[in-house]
């Protein structure tokens, strides 16, 4: 990584590569990535807080508190673009979630919820440890693809988000891991990429790819729908023809420098930062968020840990946001003099 911020040549070349259609994205375009302001917030976002930020951009699920009963209507997604800030929603691609409209309860045993039941679909696999109620999918499934996030990107284009965050793109480095099925994690199907690293990349490229085509088709903002892919950084290895960071707009990736509190080995950062340079470089967007936070604001290692966070990840000429060590992202982080 050269450490340079973003030049006014590569801003220019942003400006292209979105080809904005509206004035939001337009700004996003002609801003430096390391001072543009973002905010991420999963859980109960509310518009009325966010609309009185002073952020530019805005990471929130498409609904209140996940239901799709209490998904955002298109008047308060409105309200955000009203005040100058671009609205994207998260979707998990690689992973189904069990509060989502799409989600079956048959799907998984009454009693013990991380088992599969026969009626659960072939394409779902097993939960995420980490995560309950999230549960791994095989991403390449046309059932997967046209019954579930379809009808999920119809609802955030219906409302009118201006792109779309996705997750789980790392989803590539699961399905085609030996491990998990020698430790019994999943049961082979037969188009597993087993031990295929770059079939499995492709199948997810090929996914982003139709994500991109989709919304930017059936949204009224037309290629200005901007696109997020959310880690998984070290596919680009796979980009073989350059369409994929063509397509995206930039990347959002978690935890670059510190694993939560602790710093990460500078050879873990090299390597990071060697693949996000590629975005920079295309002229993309890149979304920082390091759970640095421990709350409390009198704790001066709490303090220089979010400024040395900050202070890198400007360096980088990335845009910026510490979040709380919990990593759960359930209100707006507000640092004074460092976020607003």
């Amino acid at each position: 990584m050269t450490g340079k911020l973003i030049t006014a040549l590569t801003l220019t070349s942003l400006f292209f590569t979105i080809n904005c259609s509206n004035s939001e994205t337009l700004q996003l375009a002609k801003s430096h990535s390391s001072t543009l302001r973002w905010v991420y917030q999963l859980q109960h976002p509310k518009i009325e807080d966010l609309s009185r930020s002073r952020f530019s951009l805005a990471v929130i699920d498409y609904s209140k508190d996940g239901s799709d009963g209490k998904r955002f209507s298109k008047e308060e997604i409105q309200q955000l673009v009203a005040k100058d800030i671009t609205p994207i929603a998260y979707v998990s691609i690689g992973e189904a979630e069990s509060y989502r409209f799409y989600w079956k309860k048959n799907w998984v045993d009454k009693k013990d919820k991380t088992r599969l039941t026969s009626e659960a679909p072939q394409w779902l696999g097993q939960t995420n440890p980490d995560w309950t109620g999230n549960h791994k999918v095989r991403y390449w499934s046309p059932e997967w693809r046209d019954n579930f996030i379809k009808p999920y990107l119809d609802k955030i284009i219906g409302q009118g988000f201006h792109g779309v965050y996705l997750d789980i793109i790392d989803g590539f480095e699961y399905w085609s891991d030996p491990g998990i099925y020698e430790k019994n994690l999943e049961t082979r199907a037969g188009n597993d990429p087993l031990d295929d690293e770059e079939e499995a990349a492709r199948r997810m490229i090929a996914l982003v790819h139709w994500i991109s085509k989709y919304c930017r088709k059936h949204s009224s903002l037309g290629s200005g729908f901007l696109i997020f892919p959310q880690n998984g950084e070290r596919i680009l290895q796979y980009d073989n023809d350059g369409s994929y960071l063509t397509t995206v707009s930039g990347i959002g990736v978690e935890g670059t420098w510190y694993d939560i509190e602790k710093k990460l080995p500078r050879s873990t950062v090299k390597e990071r930062l060697r693949f996000l340079d590629k975005f920079t470089k295309k002229g993309k967007l890149v979304l920082s968020v390091d759970y640095v936070d421990a709350g409390d604001r009198n704790d001066p290692l709490n303090f220089k840990r979010i400024k040395d966070y900050i202070s890198k990840c400007r360096f980088q000429g990335f845009s910026c946001y510490a979040a709380t060590t919990d990593a759960e992202l359930k209100s707006i982080n507000r640092i004074h003099d460092i976020q607003p």
